[in-house]
């Protein structure tokens, strides 16, 4: 169970559409296929997805810190020593997703050698999770349509509406359209990606009391310290904090502070292990969890339900589960498919997905 050696292989896959959001937007998923390969034949699998205006991480500098720093430091590590591999990696500041992909990678090679899923490793709490689907950036008409696509072709029934822009009305407009059309039918929260102030936020919440969100996340920047705190002392809904928390310190931080009341787990952002430590102090703290995206492909997405159908507190809500909807392709042999609103865990060793090698062939950027 040794490692011999790290891949990290760009590709590039089209979006259907753009996805725009407070933070930016992206044409493409520009991720990074990480591959962990054992001195027993086995190759573990993950997804990198940069976001240059989340983490500051791009796919060329993901692909240079895997193959130049951490590959080095990896290789003749047991996929057993995870608490090595993780104290090496952190040697290095930043690179979040970098960091959880190699993570996840020797996880999956470690369920792939012991013949068992990853989630079972995990806690094994349930093999399915509920899915939330995504809506960014568009006019209410287009919006609600969306909506109704996902509704009735897959099941979808909660909703997670981009807002963040100015004036808030062009947001809170499209939230209450969904509302109308939909009426009690389905679940509605709201994601600013910090597009907001405190003062822009706490208007939004109010234009939106009546509309009963299940969530506000990540409306104004964490570091409007004082701001925030005044925001979240007025909601009466679990504040979420997503991208202000990657790490279990950072928990520690936020909800100690006043400044966050929920929080978001990203398996593109803290691996398993990671992931885990997130979950067990939230747990501990007493606090709401979702399982979000980072806007990843099928890859990422079959390591988040992994992570989401391990507890019992990861799998009680809808999960950001449907981004890869929005790609014109992917790399796995047998695509994910959401039925009746929620996705299952693949019963397979591992992630329990293989990835397509020509697709691969097909969509890799470095040859």
């Amino acid at each position: 169970m040794k490692i011999t050696a790290v891949e990290a292989i760009p590709f590039a896959i089209p979006y259907v559409k753009p996805l725009r959001f407070a933070s930016g937007e992206v044409h493409a998923a520009e991720h990074v296929l990480v591959r962990v390969h054992t001195d027993d034949g086995v190759v573990g699998v993950a997804e990198a997805p940069p976001r240059p205006f989340t983490y500051g991480e791009t796919q060329a500098g993901i692909v240079a810190v895997i193959d130049q720093i951490f590959a080095p430091v990896l290789v003749g590590l047991a996929l057993t020593e995870r608490e090595v591999a993780g104290t090496r990696l952190a040697r290095t500041v930043g690179n979040p997703t970098a960091k959880a992909a190699v993570d996840m990678a020797m996880w999956d090679a470690f369920g792939r050698t012991v013949g068992l899923p990853v989630g079972e490793l995990l806690g094994g709490y349930t093999d399915r999770m509920r899915v939330s689907h995504m809506l960014g950036f568009d006019d209410p008409a287009k919006m609600v349509a969306e909506a109704e696509r996902m509704r009735d072709t897959f099941g979808i029934s909660t909703f997670k509406v981009k807002v963040g822009r100015r004036p808030v009305s062009l947001d809170t407009a499209v939230v209450r359209a969904l509302r109308e059309r939909f009426g009690s039918d389905v679940e509605l929260y709201v994601d600013g990606n910090r597009g907001w102030s405190a003062s822009e936020s706490m208007r939004a919440m109010r234009e939106m009391a009546d509309l009963d969100l299940l969530f506000a996340e990540e409306l104004c920047p964490a570091d409007d310290v004082l701001g925030r705190r005044w925001l979240v002392e007025k909601l009466d809904i679990p504040f979420i904090a997503d991208e202000s928390v990657p790490t279990p310190a950072d928990v520690t931080r936020e909800v100690l502070g006043g400044s966050a009341t929920a929080i978001n787990i990203k398996t593109a952002r803290t691996g398993f292990t990671g992931s885990a430590r997130v979950h067990h102090l939230a747990e501990g703290l007493g606090l709401e969890m979702v399982m979000g995206n980072q806007i990843d492909g099928q890859l990422g997405t079959a390591c988040a339900i992994a992570f989401g159908t391990a507890y019992e507190r990861t799998s009680r809500y809808a999960g950001e589960l449907s981004n890869f909807l929005d790609m014109s392709d992917d790399l796995l042999t047998m695509p994910l498919q959401i039925t009746d609103g929620q996705l299952h865990r693949r019963p397979g060793a591992g992630i329990g997905v293989d990835i397509d090698p020509d697709k691969l062939a097909h969509y890799r950027t470095d040859l």
